[in-house]
């Protein structure tokens, strides 16, 4: 896909450590949503590219609300998943790497550039969303202990809140300064690793999509999504949720 003088590609990779995850493919009605992201000027030129992948830590006996607690590492599995993912990526260009700085994405992130000298730099807008008492808990635990805290952010994630705070609509304007934060980098080629519910809150604010919609659009573990941006800035989805990847010596075109 051609877009004008300027593009930009994101593919996101998510949950690399999961033995279950399952290829889906889903449509999504995009129509009635709210003003896109935009930026209006751009250092790069030609192709822009940009790849987000997040590494959380799994264990198949527990199963926690990690957000954007740093107590987590990636698990084994999760290493392995990320080094499929750097093997996809082998035959594509980045300039930079963009990372949350939370320790299962920075992992992530590590493995999937070793062997490039383009800088990896760590952006606190690509953290996860916090979710205050329930992180580090088991989501069985959670649904006994705070069990309307829990159904509400299981069920209306928009309308969770702690103490007047909705972290969700906090997460919008995040990955809004996250995609200034990229966008706005001299280059042509970015990846861009981070966690599950910022990888949908930037999928969702550059379709323009409100956080009532966060649940409308899912990502699978290691799952790959591709934006393509022209110069004005505007964001056309190109490709949602890939994971040929994950089950194969897929590699993709540069």
């Amino acid at each position: 896909m051609v877009c004008e003088a300027l593009s930009i590609t994101i593919p996101f990779f998510t949950n690399l450590a999961s033995k279950d995850a399952k290829l889906a493919t889903n449509r999504y009605n995009l129509c009635r949503s709210t003003p896109r992201i935009r930026c209006s000027s751009s250092s790069a030129e030609g192709p822009v590219t940009a790849d987000t992948g997040a590494g959380f830590k799994h264990n198949e006996e527990r199963s926690d609300i990690e957000g954007s607690s740093n107590l987590s590492v990636l698990t084994e599995a999760g290493v392995k998943q990320a080094e499929r993912c750097r093997h996809a990526l082998a035959n594509m260009h980045f300039d930079q790497c963009f990372s949350s700085p939370i320790s299962r994405a920075k992992t992530t992130a590590e493995v999937l550039w070793q062997g490039r000298e383009e800088p990896l730099v760590f952006l606190d807008s690509l953290k996860e969303a916090h979710l205050f008492f329930l992180e580090g808990m088991k989501n069985v635990d959670a649904k006994v202990i705070y069990p309307k805290e829990y159904i509400t952010w299981r069920e209306d994630p928009a309308n969770f809140h702690v103490n007047g705070v909705y972290p969700l609509r906090r997460l919008w304007a995040t990955a809004r300064d996250a995609w200034r934060e990229i966008l706005f980098t001299p280059g042509e080629s970015f990846l861009v690793v981070t966690h599950k519910s910022i990888v949908r809150a930037l999928i969702c604010t550059a379709l323009g999509l409100p956080p009532e919609r966060f649940r409308s659009i899912d990502v699978n573990n290691g799952g790959m999504s591709t934006f393509v941006f022209n110069k004005r800035g505007e964001a056309m989805l190109k490709s949602l949720n890939m994971t040929a990847h994950m089950y194969s010596d897929h590699v993709y075109l540069s």
